[in-house]
């Protein structure tokens, strides 16, 4: 059973309790969070609240979602490319087009199936069979690195180090555009869509804060290369934020121009540097990945 505490804060304050679940727990729909109310597994301040309870300021959730019992994932010999592995952790280079873990319409070829293959049962179970070692995740047509926990120790301690951003990520990405100024910062609160769940969006309301540091790396013809570093780590953050600033991702078809640049396969978006303490060890760990051939190869294109 996974338990998630929520508290929520004056911009929630009058929000249905199963449009907030729905809009802050990872992959949960509404219909999801009522059944998970009607089932008792949510409470407020310590008790069991109605279904269309309304929340209140600082009122604190406990929600527990239990863990996947069907389909259960499954090892599968999928190559995969290891840039770091010990017996608390590895770190893997996760190429575009891979999904991380099994959902909907994607129960095999994920990452999760190829890493049960390479791993074995040495995989954390924090967040249930079909997340094994999951700490944080980056989207299917992201490529780059991407940590992943052995035990549930080295889980926890990664966890937080995410959720007190002392974990460094730093992604490289062509966005549409020219920039002004050489370096910025994009602070500005995400939440879901209010119309398209599937998509996130700056907005004040059921939102998370949201902070992206850009530096320009190269300047294109109507495009430019830029190193983002999260200083949070919210859906879709860099997509949201840079789309919201007018300066959507190449190749992205979710938040980008409704022409999408079909031979990027997706956005053009590299998850290239994370840096972190061993949660074992104590020692910072920094590792890097070079820019995939996709990456490349477009910058050649709009020179």
């Amino acid at each position: 059973m996974n338990e998630i505490i929520l508290t929520a804060d004056s911009s929630c304050a009058g929000t249905r309790i199963d449009t907030y679940i729905a809009e802050n727990c990872p992959d949960m729909t509404r219909s999801g969070a009522q059944k998970l109310i009607e089932s008792e597994n949510v409470s407020v301040n310590g008790k069991i609240p109605a279904k269309n309870y309304k929340l209140r300021e600082n009122d604190v959730l406990t929600v527990k979602i239990p863990e996947p019992v069907l389909p259960e994932a499954l090892p599968e010999n999928i190559p995969i490319e290891i840039v770091y592995e010990d017996n608390d952790l590895l770190v893997v280079n996760k190429p575009k087009n891979m999904v991380v873990h099994p959902a909907v319409g994607n129960y095999s070829g994920t990452l999760v199936n190829a890493l049960l293959y390479h791993c074995g049962d040495s995989l954390s179970g924090i967040n249930g069979v079909l997340r094994p070692g999951i700490v944080h995740r980056i989207d299917k047509d992201t490529s780059g690195l991407l940590i992943v926990a052995k035990n549930d120790f080295s889980h926890r301690l990664l966890a937080e180090q995410i959720k007190e951003h002392s974990f460094t990520r730093k992604y490289q990405a062509v966005v549409y555009g020219n920039f002004k100024d050489d370096t910025g910062t994009v602070d500005a609160p995400i939440g879901r869509h209010p119309t398209d769940r599937k998509k996130m969006t700056v907005t004040d309301k059921n939102s998370r804060n949201a902070v992206t540091h850009y530096k320009v790396m190269g300047r294109y013809n109507g495009f430019t290369h830029l190193e983002l570093t999260l200083e949070t780590g919210r859906t879709h953050q860099i997509r949201v934020h840079m789309a919201s600033i007018g300066h959507p991702v190449a190749g992205d078809p979710v938040y980008g121009p409704k022409k999408v640049i079909t031979s990027l396969q997706g956005q053009c978006l590299h998850a290239y540097y994370i840096s972190f303490v061993h949660p074992r060890t104590g020692e910072t760990l920094t590792l890097s990945s070079p820019l995939p051939d996709y990456f490349t190869n477009f910058l050649k294109t709009i020179l």
